[in-house]
């Protein structure tokens, strides 16, 4: 395998453009070619996508390549050429608001951007900066970086450090990003790990809470498509057909986990679905015990899925968190072995981010 990934670099190098004949997803091919800095490196690469319903991945080529290669290399003149409007810094100079403001014209404001060039500067230097070092840090004028300085401290955002020669930052600095913080939604803080756990494990990955008898994806993140069912935010399935709602069952009280399983619509829905009530009672209750919980083909024939809880400041079970593969790739316990790992690490990072967000804002879990 890594032989032929070598021979592919090799091609790609040699012609100048690569082609993935769907060695990503079934049906999807794509082409693309590099784009070079000044100095000859390959700083980006520029693609085309198709379905294989429309082309080849040689149709592809000889379609998009000529175009591709046009476009790269308008970029490539740009990324060559120096803003026309830009104004040379002084040696050591590295105030870059002068270029900003002749290049913007006077809409531009200097101020704010040297002001947040001394707050980004503090932040960065473990012990404050004095008057000076902040001036070398941004390239500034001692007198521009001193209204800055002082400008900060009088906002609350710095103060003298020690004897005052050196300036440090404030935990007010926080309040800075606290209205964007208290924007976020649960979906927003889960997405990015969800994000990163699909990158790890290559298979779909969902966070999902309970809903009445059901459960509700409320973040997804999709590879190849496994599920007859087209999965979006918001869809609902029985939560004792699936991991998740196995999960997020076991987290409630046994008695109030018990009363769903009772009033719950239960039927089969594959020929392995669990429908006997002491045998799904058993089910809610292995996976309280193992912290985890795996469901084999009883959602959907050919799907298995593995899921584990998301906890909230306070230790309640808030959400769920699953990863869902083709039943095809090996044996749960190979699922477990391969998955389990990844999947546990990305709840703990999404619970430590709701950790964060939740003790200064109330957060509304779906």
């Amino acid at each position: 395998m890594e032989s032929a990934f070598r021979q592919r670099v090799a091609d790609a190098r040699e012609a100048g453009w690569a082609a993935d004949d769907q060695l990503i997803e079934p049906g999807l091919v794509a082409v693309a070619v590099p784009v070079h800095a000044a100095d000859g490196s390959t700083v980006c690469a520029l693609s085309v996508v198709s379905h294989t319903s429309r082309h080849s991945a040689r149709s592809l080529a000889e379609h998009a390549v000529p175009r591709l290669r046009e476009y790269a290399a308008r970029m490539e003149a740009a990324l060559a050429s120096p803003s026309p409007t830009a104004t040379p810094h002084a040696p050591g100079d590295t105030d870059t608001s002068r270029a900003a403001k002749a290049e913007l014209g006077p809409e531009f404001l200097q101020s704010p951007t040297r002001g947040l060039a001394v707050l980004t500067a503090l932040g960065s230097a473990p012990g404050g900066l004095t008057l000076s070092g902040a001036a070398e840090a941004t390239g500034l004028a001692r007198a521009t970086a001193r209204r800055a300085l002082l400008s900060l401290q009088q906002l609350g955002y710095a103060a003298p450090a020690g004897e005052g020669r050196r300036f440090t930052l404030l935990p007010t600095v926080l309040e800075l990003g606290y209205a964007r913080l208290s924007r976020l939604t649960f979906a927003e803080i889960a997405q990015p790990h969800l994000a990163r756990l699909v990158e790890q494990v290559h298979d779909s990955a969902s966070v999902a809470v309970l809903a009445d008898d059901d459960i509700m994806y409320v973040a997804r993140v999709h590879t190849v498509r496994i599920m007859s069912v087209n999965i979006t935010v918001g869809t609902r399935f029985p939560a004792y057909a699936i991991s998740m709602g196995r999960v997020l069952l076991a987290g409630l009280p046994e008695q109030e986990a018990a009363e769903r399983l009772a009033h719950a619509s239960v039927r089969p829905l594959t020929p392995f679905t669990r429908v006997d009530a002491a045998d799904l009672a058993e089910a809610v209750a292995q996976a309280r015990r193992d912290g985890h919980a795996l469901v084999d083909q009883e959602l959907e024939e050919g799907l298995r899925s593995i899921a584990v809880p998301v906890h909230d400041r306070t230790g309640r079970v808030a959400a769920a968190v699953n990863v869902s593969t083709h039943a095809s790739r090996g044996t749960p316990d190979d699922v477990r072995q391969a998955v389990l790992p990844a999947l546990t690490a990305a709840a703990a990072a999404i619970e430590e981010d709701l950790a964060v967000v939740t003790e200064r804002v109330r957060l509304t879990i779906p």
